[in-house]
């Protein structure tokens, strides 16, 4: 087993602090074959993410656009894959600032914002961030993660809690 396959163990709330940051996720450089799978994988057949003179000569783009939704996805595994396998991500709120085309190397980012304690888990709501070209951010958002406490049960079902 090398590292990279090697789960990470889950973080517990009592060991969380704001200010925290979350351990980055990079992904790509993204080739026009990586957008068009995840274009594929969803049914989204728009010319601007795999056809490069329509994305530049029609729509006037600097190249094939990232997708959104898989933008989406990349905020939701940095989360997740702090969070651990004993955590989950509750809520996912963000905005598109920019766009990210083909040749971007993308970071994901996040940052602790503040903590509350429920009954038998924990509530982290995190900033959260996509950078692309030249470190500018992408998409921006918050997302609320739930951990078990030192000592707590499991978590309860992510149904149940709202």
């Amino acid at each position: 087993m090398t590292a990279s396959t090697i789960p990470r163990p889950s973080i517990l709330f009592d060991d969380v602090r704001a200010g925290d940051r979350l351990p980055p996720v990079v992904k790509g450089p993204m080739s026009t074959m990586h957008i068009m799978r995840w274009s594929a994988a969803i049914e989204n057949w728009h010319r601007i993410h795999y056809d490069r003179p329509f994305a530049v000569e029609h729509d006037g783009l600097d190249d094939v656009l990232v997708n959104g939704s898989w933008k989406q996805h990349v905020l939701a595994q940095v989360l997740k894959d702090w969070a651990g396998p004993a955590g989950w991500v509750s809520r996912l709120a963000f905005q598109h600032r920019a766009m990210d085309v083909r040749g971007a190397l993308i970071t994901a980012t996040g940052e602790v914002l503040s903590l509350e304690r429920r009954a038998e888990y924990g509530l982290v709501t995190c900033s959260v961030r996509l950078h692309g070209h030249e470190e500018t951010v992408t998409t921006e958002g918050t997302g609320v993660v739930v951990l078990p406490l030192r000592g707590g049960p499991l978590l309860p079902d992510p149904l149940a809690i709202h």
